[in-house]
Order: structure tokens, then C-alpha cells, then sequence
């Protein structure tokens, strides 16, 4: 696997902190407790993670920063376009599915696409706690972080929201359709 540089130009670095401060500004809701001063000040400080989430944005992701725990000291960047991410749909769930697909393979998994990105898929919990912040995946679907006992039985997790509630539900690692994707997370 090739080695990718995970830092942005000055242009890039610009540009996508200019997003996420309009953004910021515009959601205050997401993050009452955050001034964007601390949040850049994070930003400017972890490279990588910049970078992460700039991919995010690359691929449709909206990210923006969420209160989602109780953890102190942190920032945490979370998809939040109103569907799944158009860059990060039609794939199944893991590496080793894509292998055992024989027939009409997907581009790619949406656990190696996060692992690449630098991010992680959201849990059941996470995507919970994002729907009390809006609506998202109110036509798509996200996979979600699976637990081991289920992928160990061939299975993944996805999740949307129907109805104006959250449902979680269960497919063959093997499977993508072009309305799921992931949601991806990262906390500085």
C-alpha cells in the first residue's frame, strides 16, 4: 500500500478552514460549549487531523464539530451533510468482503475508505446521538462500526432515519447499494 502524505498546502489548509468556520458559525447548535478560537487552535496543531478532515469534505462528508460525549478537552469532527456522503457510497462494509466478492465488486469498503481518510465509522451509539442534533439519512443509509460478534457471523450494521426515528437493521458485509455510505468521526 502506498504511503500518503497526510498534510495540506497553505492554499488547502486556507481554504478548508474558511469552510469550517462559516460552518461553525452556522450550527452553533452542534457546539454550544466550543468557541471556533479553541477549535482552530486544534486544527493548526495536528496536521494530519486537518487533513483527515478535509478528505471528509473532499468526499461530501460537511464536517463539522459535534458534542457528542462528555469528553473534555477535545474536538470532534463529524459528518454532517443532511444524506450520507455521495463520495463514500456504493461500497461494502470491509476489506476482507470486497476480497470474497466475486461478481460485480465495489470500488472499494467503507471501513478501508475511513481507515485511508483517517477516520472512524460512527457507532450505533454516535449515530444516535448526531440524529438529536437534526436529520440525517432521512433517504440514505450509513454502515456503522460494527460489533465483532456480528461481523464474526458475516454481518454489518447500517442505519437511517424513517419516520422520525433512528433504525438500525443488518446486512451481509458483501452487500452496497448507491444510497449507503458511512459517516465518519475524528476527536482531537
Amino acid at each position: 500500500m502506498k504511503h500518503v502524505k497526510k498534510i495540506l498546502s497553505k492554499k488547502q489548509s486556507d481554504t478548508i478552514l474558511a469552510v469550517l468556520q462559516k460552518r461553525f458559525e452556522a450550527n452553533m447548535n452542534r457546539h454550544p460549549k466550543l468557541s471556533w478560537a479553541t477549535v482552530v487552535k486544534k486544527l493548526s496543531t495536528n496536521t494530519e487531523g486537518l487533513w483527515s478532515v478535509y478528505q471528509m469534505e473532499e468526499t461530501g462528508g460537511e464536517p463539522d464539530v459535534v458534542e457528542l460525549s462528555a469528553q473534555k478537552n477535545t474536538v470532534t469532527y463529524c459528518d454532517c451533510s443532511k444524506e450520507s456522503p455521495l463520495g463514500r457510497r456504493s461500497l461494502c462494509y470491509d476489506a476482507a468482503a470486497l476480497i470474497k466478492r466475486k461478481e460485480n465488486k465495489p470500488q472499494g469498503s467503507a471501513v478501508g475508505m475511513a481507515e485511508m481518510m483517517g477516520i472512524q465509522l460512527l457507532t450505533e451509539e454516535s449515530y444516535r446521538a448526531l440524529q438529536t442534533l437534526g436529520t440525517f439519512d432521512s433517504k440514505t443509509s450509513s454502515w456503522l462500526d460494527t460489533p465483532a460478534d456480528i461481523r464474526e457471523k458475516g454481518g454489518a450494521i447500517f442505519a437511517d432515519f424513517r419516520f422520525g426515528r433512528v433504525f438500525i437493521y443488518h446486512n451481509g458485509v458483501e452487500s452496497y447499494y448507491s444510497g449507503r455510505g458511512f459517516r465518519g468521526i475524528i476527536t482531537m
